[in-house]
């Protein structure tokens, strides 16, 4: 699925860019800005097609990784501390260092400095799909590592949004997001198992976030840190959670859709006069530097020094060679990377 997701993925991308920087570039931009209305009277919500996609879709985006998540620290490889330790504090140094190294070159510009956060992001579909690639080449234990280490670099962007890239907060709306997440935690102690339920309650914690300031695509986290799972749930498909059940219902509508449908109307960036000088304006050399050079860097130094340090182990059948190799893949950024520069530039297009 990685492999082929990832494939899809860059397809889309490219064709984003073709179509971009074609006779079609204005039709492309006018249908992405066009609104499209959904709903009746007073209960209508008019979005332009752009927002659709980077505040629905990607808030379904966003519940399928936060259930992944989730599923991870029940039951999964960060269920056990020593286990969950090396890919967390991984992460960790795989955002840090490309963050800084983004801010050290574009220090001084208040308006590049917002982009801090974009190579601090690794693409899953990417990243697994390479890995992917190269068969039983790679040990097991490697793929988990990657694996979680990207599911806690995708927690770590959300957090990062949630506190950096949000608007000004509207307090009451925030009041109504609290009232809507005690009902969703209500559902869960009393052991609702339809998901219908959820799913309403869950359009108007929507329509709240949406409302309050903060990010939309949050209320997918916060949606799925509600959904039940109990890790005996999954001998049988009858006995599976509704969290594990969501999962393989969604994540081939995610890969193959929404991911796909966020790259094409993302991915379109105009070439008009860049060249390779312009690769060393201060934004995309950061982005670059941040992406190659930080996030290789940053996730080994942090996996040696907590491996030295007896805080982590080794993953099983590796060695320094072959986990450096998976902190060159962690420098593949895309999906994410793409969504925090729509953020971190919203009012500045010509950085995008």
């Amino acid at each position: 699925l990685e492999a082929a997701s990832g494939l899809v993925l860059l397809f889309a991308a490219i064709i984003a860019l073709l179509v971009s920087n074609s006779q079609f570039s204005s039709n492309y931009n006018e249908i992405l800005n066009s609104y499209l209305s959904l709903g009746f009277g007073n209960f209508k919500l008019k979005l332009s097609i752009l927002h659709w996609i980077n505040d629905v879709l990607m808030a379904i985006f966003f519940f399928l990784v936060s259930l992944e998540i989730k599923r991870e620290f029940i039951q999964g490889e960060l269920s056990n501390p020593k286990q969950a330790l090396l890919p967390i504090i991984a992460a960790v140094g795989g955002m840090v260092v490309p963050a800084l190294i983004y801010v050290a070159i574009n220090f001084g510009d208040s308006i590049t400095l917002k982009g801090w956060a974009i190579p601090s992001a690794t693409d899953i579909a990417f990243s697994l799909g390479v890995l992917s690639l190269l068969g039983k080449r790679v040990p097991l234990s490697l793929k988990v590592f990657l694996t979680a280490l990207a599911i806690i670099d995708d927690l770590g962007a959300i957090v990062i949004i949630a506190f950096f890239y949000s608007g000004k907060i509207q307090f009451l709306y925030l009041l109504l997001m609290l009232v809507a997440m005690i009902v969703l935690i209500l559902m869960n102690r009393f052991n609702v198992r339809n998901f219908i339920p959820y799913l309403i309650v869950g359009a108007f914690l929507w329509e709240f976030t949406h409302a309050s300031g903060i990010h939309a695509t949050i209320s997918g986290v916060l949606l799925a840190l509600t959904i039940p799972h109990k890790d005996k749930e999954n001998e049988h498909y009858h006995k599976k959670s509704m969290l594990i059940k969501l999962e393989h219902i969604i994540s081939p509508y995610v890969a193959f859709g929404i991911m796909p449908i966020f790259a094409f109307a993302n991915a379109g960036v105009s070439l008009d006069g860049i060249n390779l000088a312009s690769l060393l304006d201060p934004v995309p050399l950061g982005i670059l530097c941040g992406l190659f050079f930080g996030k290789q860097f940053g996730v080994f130094l942090f996996s040696y020094l907590s491996i030295k340090f007896k805080l982590a182990e080794m993953p099983n059948n590796s060695d320094w060679i072959t986990l450096y190799g998976v902190g060159v893949l962690t420098g593949i950024g895309f999906t994410m990377s793409l969504f925090v520069g729509n953020l971190a530039f919203v009012d500045n297009i010509q950085y995008m």
